[in-house]
């Protein structure tokens, strides 16, 4: 049978642009948030309230995944995941109030969150230590890409076809996506047809596979319980929490923020909302290449991963005070760009440390654990607070969250200590 050279970036590849489609899913209410609001009446007090309803469920969603994916895999996992998400999507046509406006996007947001805990083991079987990060930030540049087509294809498909066939438009794309996913996903690594011998050594060696090894990948993972014992998941779970929200005070109120700071309108915001999530594809890439390459050079994972979490904790939190004094729009959106830029370096080394700490079937486990804490963060400091705090200054938001990076970079420190494999008998 023929083979496919570099199978493991198809499959990454695929995932990224799974993520692509979800977050053009995610941000068209915000993006078509003013027109909506006039045809609904509902309230922005509505709108921050729906948005609590669409975070807590995909809270509830992460962890749900990760043991799931876990139980399942990732290809059948993915599968379920896209497709119900995509039906919520197109569900959103339908919304008559805020109470089908909050059911669809409780289900949107418990069914989108299987992608991650996905893409954290999915990028742990067909990925060595060294190409780890790399992998997740091509990954998290799904999302950044998928945040910057967002603005302006919404604002084109609003403007010719109205915002409900916009939400069947968008909706419609995950279910075209499943396709190829099933084809490309069908088995692991040690298994898949389609694998050359050389990658597969390749892949398995950067594990350096033994007796220990393969016992570890063929135990059952740890239950919630077991994995909340080891304080390296502590790592992952505290770190997020005080990290995550940065991402999400931009993906839900960006539109916004433009709109009540700048009077933006959604053609302004169209070719506007766009700019911080180049920063942000830049950051996923660049902080993804830097620990892989500093590890081929001989750095432990360790050093490797707290150096770009130093970084870009350097990037984004200066970045963050000077937007909150920022008067103009567009000093405010390109130093945006830089915020999130230090923020994806920031976290796609966090969002690998399942994969280092653990193996097998503990990994989409603990990725859950931590995407759910990191939620739980978010509902916090970027959805239940910034309605209060926006109405008195939104440069008081932008400190908040500012504040956020020192607290997130020392958990990690705190909880990690060395990063290198836990050994789960002990």
């Amino acid at each position: 049978m023929k083979k496919l050279k570099g199978i493991r970036w198809w499959i990454i590849g695929l995932i990224g642009v799974a993520t692509v489609i979800n977050y053009i899913d995610r941000n068209a209410l915000a993006i078509m948030w003013p027109e909506i609001e006039k045809e609904t009446a509902i309230s922005k007090h509505a709108y921050a309230s729906i948005i609590s309803m669409f975070m807590v469920c995909y809270a509830l969603g992460q962890a749900v995944a990760g043991r799931l994916i876990d139980r399942i895999g990732t290809r059948l996992g993915f599968v379920l995941s896209i497709f119900v998400w995509s039906l919520a999507c197109c569900l959103h046509a339908a919304v008559r109030g805020v109470l089908s406006l909050g059911a669809f996007r409780g289900l949107l947001g418990f069914s989108e969150a299987g992608a991650w805990p996905g893409a954290t083991k999915a990028i742990a079987e067909w990925f060595p230590r060294q190409e780890r990060a790399l992998a997740q930030g091509v990954f998290n540049a799904g999302a950044s890409l998928g945040a910057v087509i967002s603005a302006p294809v919404i604002a084109w498909l609003f403007g010719h076809f109205g915002w409900r066939a916009t939400f069947l438009v968008v909706g419609g794309l995950g279910f075209i996506w499943i396709l190829p996913w099933w084809i490309f996903a069908r088995s692991s690594p040690g298994a898949h047809p389609w694998i050359s011998p050389a990658e597969r050594d390749y892949i398995m060696g950067g594990e350096r596979p033994g007796p220990q090894s393969a016992a570890a990948s063929s135990a059952p993972g740890m239950t919630w319980k077991e994995a909340a014992s080891h304080r390296q998941t502590w790592s992952v779970v505290v770190s997020r929490f005080f990290i995550d929200p940065i991402w999400w005070l931009f993906v839900s109120w960006l539109p916004i923020y433009l709109a009540d700071r700048f009077h933006f309108d959604i053609r302004q915001i169209g070719m506007s909302a766009w700019v911080p999530y180049l920063g942000a594809a830049i950051g996923s890439l660049g902080g993804g290449w830097f620990s892989g390459h500093k590890i081929r050079q001989g750095w432990t994972v360790d050093r490797a991963r707290k150096r770009a979490v130093h970084i870009g904790a350097l990037l984004t939190f200066p970045s963050l005070v000077i937007v909150a004094f920022a008067a103009q729009p567009v000093l405010s959106v390109i130093v945006m760009a830089v915020a999130l830029c230090g923020f994806q370096v920031m976290i796609n080394n966090i969002q690998t440390l399942p994969s280092d700490f653990y193996s097998g079937k503990s990994v989409g486990t603990v990725a859950g654990m931590g995407g759910m804490s990191a939620v739980f963060g978010t509902l916090v400091f970027s959805t239940w607070l910034v309605p209060a705090i926006s109405s008195v200054s939104y440069m008081y938001v932008f400190l908040l969250v500012a504040v956020l990076v020192p607290l997130g970079v020392a958990a990690m420190h705190y909880f990690s200590g060395t990063i290198q494999r836990v050994d789960l008998g002990k």
